[in-house]
């Protein structure tokens, strides 16, 4: 059964500062990249969005043809029923069947009007629909093309630090190995409490070097023997001496 390594505090302090060096480091280049990659998904999921909406505006479009042609053809069916009623009523014998037709191409004669009807009206909502799914159009393209800009910064700038950023996370992956989890979990808390994304800071002047409040002569003692974490009582920050030297 492999054992596990057990770290000494000043190894572990020595690892959280290395951590704290690279974190750093990552932290400049996502400043380099700054909102772009937050933009750039934005607005790959706002033009999955707008795709999305012309796709239903070309399938309701395309529904609304198919009721007009069904309309045209129920006129079709509607005026040879008038021209068949029509030759009928030539050759009427009495006035009740003569009664019968003229319902009959009434009633005909209404459902080509009520279909018209409804044809215009599909035809305005067409032209409608038709100026709506233009728009989406131009949006999409204008959306798409500042996409493109978006990507072509961000991969420049991807390009210029993925090797670097690689390297910096290879070494944050190393450093942490030799500290405790209970102890990376109050280091990454801290990091994010604090704008600057500093957890591990060393004595300067006296001083915290991320607060700036006042070590104690005995503290500072303490912190310069390694033997212990000790964290700033001010901010919570993990307090270093700089005579440490980063883990290799």
């Amino acid at each position: 059964m492999a054992t596990v390594k057990e770290y000494s505090v000043e190894e572990k302090l020595a690892s959280l500062l290395t951590l704290q060096k690279v974190e750093s480091k990552l932290d400049e280049i996502a400043i380099l990249k700054g909102e772009l990659p937050i933009e750039v998904r934005d607005l790959e999921d706002e033009i999955e969005g707008l795709h999305a909406r012309e796709t239903r505006l070309e399938e309701e479009v395309n529904g609304i043809n198919e009721f007009i042609k069904q309309k045209k053809e129920a006129i079709a069916h509607s005026e040879d029923l008038i021209k068949k009623y029509e030759k009928q009523s030539d050759n009427v014998k009495n006035n009740r069947e003569f009664e019968a037709i003229n319902k009959e191409l009434e009633m005909q004669t209404l459902e080509v009007k009520l279909c018209e009807r409804h044809i215009k009206d599909a035809s305005e909502e067409i032209t409608e629909k038709a100026r709506v799914l233009e728009a989406a159009k131009k949006n999409i393209a204008a959306k798409e093309a500042n996409l493109k800009v978006k990507k072509g910064e961000l991969d420049k700038i991807v390009a210029e630090t993925e090797k670097e950023e690689k390297e910096y996370r290879a070494v944050a992956d190393k450093a942490r190995v030799a500290v405790d989890p209970r102890l990376l979990a109050s280091f990454d808390r801290i990091r994010k409490n604090f704008h600057n994304g500093l957890a591990v800071v060393p004595v300067v002047r006296d001083a915290c070097g991320g607060c700036f409040n006042s070590i104690p002569p005995q503290r500072q003692s303490e912190i310069r023997q390694h033997k212990k974490i000790i964290v700033c009582e001010n901010c919570g920050r993990v307090l270093v001496d700089e005579e440490i030297s980063p883990a290799k």
